[in-house]
């Protein structure tokens, strides 16, 4: 009867809303999935809803120039994932990843209603421009707008470090059945959030440039409520993780246990160090973690000492760690290699949303009598991604299971590495279409002109295909790695920091555009990002990107074929 009753919970010490062991057949797996699921994907309607056009917003509303624009895009757009080291720290160490969701997505709905006031109310914008003089913003026009865009950075930054997890801890990870298909989930994770991203890419943009900024922001504001209410409408289908204490707390406990043992030497027989004789480790929520040959200054902190032998003191963490709290920390130091290769590739893909748009709007966007906007090309990197994940998950995976005999088909840090590759040839494909414009407006006559050169903005798509491309194999690989290599009770953290690689890529980008603009600009040069993209070398900044795109790819496979993958117990 016991028996019975283990099999029918789960044996990840995962819990209901009301922290009851949950029962496997009526909980989790692809029941809960949907919603959350529904809710990403709203999530991201409303995120790319400001996000994609946010750009061509501080040019013609805010009156901004093209390089400040694009400057405050990939700041605030750093700042987005810069945040989820707060949200993951509250997730793993106090709150649970359900109920930290549940305070942001609060925090989002509120910034969302915020910048949608500020698109409808007049007061709160400048006046319109009379020919070609265009009144700055105010201060407090200023202050309103960036009050409620950084209310959505914080609202999507304490999200997005939990909501993958979460739909990830739907999966038993005890069970061999349900921790197979746990790789699909991440897939279609993907994929449901970029078909959120594409509606608003090709939709929501359309509706803010030929319609109004009003109904532009007010349609993603009402599918956020929307897929809020999604998510908590499977609240008694969730699988709950405990909150396991804080990481940063077990983190420096380790630094300061071994730098006080530093003088004592680490046994020869490891299984001298001090670990619980317990089933489960100390760390709520975690399970042991095999010892590891690497790193062994810290493994100090699990030095037993005459001192805490008399004084019987196994309890002070300060002082004594177990070998599962030290590993905690070495796993961390040996993805940090692989979590800094994802800086570069974050500074190719906030291109995305910046000069990718602002090359797109020196091209032909006509069709007829229609103007496509510029930042709507970006759908097609969102096509691509849509095309891509059901062909990786249902072809390339049973394809490249029969060479290397993986249950995934690649390892995390193949796939990865496949994406960086991707990325190289993606810059190097925006570097030649801005060849090819600049040749035309030469042609045209239209280098001291600040008009579209006619070069359709169509040469783009083969830029945003390859991104895509890119973000299938490097994006979801990066989330599963960082996910499945994590300790158990950090999963939220490291899921924080393999976003924390977007923000320091977009402040890569930031920083990159404007060390070269502050030295292309000397001495009354115009510079490769003027104002006027036709008397500049933007290819030149695309192939500097490349460059950098290639050196992180050779760096990243020197690191990845030494990684040690995490042993639990």
């Amino acid at each position: 009867m016991g028996s019975l009753q283990n099999d029918a919970v789960t044996g990840d010490g995962s819990v209901d809303i009301k922290g009851r062991p949950v029962l496997k057949n009526s909980t989790g797996k692809w029941k809960a999935c949907p919603f959350i699921l529904g809710s990403g994907g709203c999530e991201r309607l409303a995120f790319y809803g400001i996000s994609s056009n946010l750009v061509t917003y501080l040019t013609s509303k805010l009156h901004e120039g093209n390089v400040s624009a694009a400057r405050n895009v990939t700041t605030w757009q750093g700042t987005c994932y810069f945040i989820p080291l707060l949200g993951g720290v509250l997730a793993d160490a106090y709150w649970g990843r359900y109920w930290t969701m549940t305070v942001f997505f609060t925090i989002y709905l509120l910034g969302m209603g915020t910048l949608t006031l500020c698109a409808s109310i007049p007061a709160l914008q400048p006046a319109e421009c009379v020919d070609s003089v265009c009144p700055s913003a105010t201060t407090a026009q200023y202050a309103v707008f960036f009050t409620g865009l950084y209310l959505v950075a914080l609202g999507t930054g304490g999200i997005k470090p939990c909501i993958w997890p979460f739909g990830a801890d739907q999966f038993d990870d005890t069970d061999p059945r349900e921790k197979g298909k746990k790789g699909s989930f991440f897939n279609w994770f993907y994929f449901a959030n970029n078909i959120g991203a594409f509606i608003s890419t090709s939709l929501v943009v359309l509706i803010q440039e030929d319609v109004g900024w009003s109904l532009g922001y007010g349609i993603p504001t009402l599918v956020m409520a929307i897929g809020i209410a999604i998510f908590f409408s499977g609240t008694y289908f969730y699988r709950l993780q405990r909150p396991g204490g804080s990481p940063l707390t077990r983190i420096f406990q380790v630094f300061v246990a071994s730098f006080h043992k530093q003088k004592l030497e680490v046994p020869e027989d490891t299984s001298l160090l001090y670990e619980t004789q317990d089933i489960s480790s100390t760390i709520e929520g975690s399970r042991k973690l095999e010892h590891s040959h690497d790193l062994k200054c810290l493994d100090k902190a699990a030095v037993i000492s005459d001192a805490d032998i008399k004084s019987a003191n196994f309890f002070n963490p300060w002082r004594l760690c177990t070998v599962t709290q030290v590993e905690e920390l070495k796993i961390l130091i040996r993805m940090f290699p692989i979590w800094a290769s994802g800086i570069v590739f974050s500074a190719v893909y906030a291109q995305m949303s910046s000069l990718f748009v602002e090359q797109g709007k020196m091209m032909d966007r006509t069709i007829g009598s229609f103007t496509i906007p510029a930042a709507s090309l970006s759908s097609f990197d969102i096509i691509s991604v849509i095309i891509w994940v059901p062909i990786y998950d249902r072809v390339i995976v049973p394809i490249a299971r029969r060479f290397t005999g993986k249950v995934k088909g690649f390892s995390e840090l193949q796939r990865m590495g496949i994406g960086l590759m991707v990325s190289v040839l993606c810059m190097s494909a925006a570097a030649l279409v801005e060849i090819k414009r600049l040749q035309v407006a030469k042609e045209y006559g239209l280098v001291d002109e600040d008009v579209a050169v006619p070069l359709s903005i169509f040469w783009q798509i083969p830029q945003y295909f390859m991104l895509g491309a890119a973000e299938v194999f490097t994006f979801i690989g990066q989330h599963e790695f960082f996910y499945e290599q994590a300790p158990d009770a950090m999963r939220s953290l490291c899921s924080a920091l393999s976003l924390l690689t977007n923000s320091l890529g977009n402040y890569l980008s930031s920083l990159i555009l404007t060390i070269v603009t502050y030295i292309t600009t000397e001495d009354g040069n115009v510079g490769w990002i003027p104002d006027n993209l036709n008397e500049g070398h933007l290819d030149y900044f695309f192939w500097l990107l490349a460059g950098l795109s290639f050196l992180n790819m050779v760096v990243y496979i020197i690191f990845a074929r030494r990684y040690k993958e995490k042993k639990a117990s």
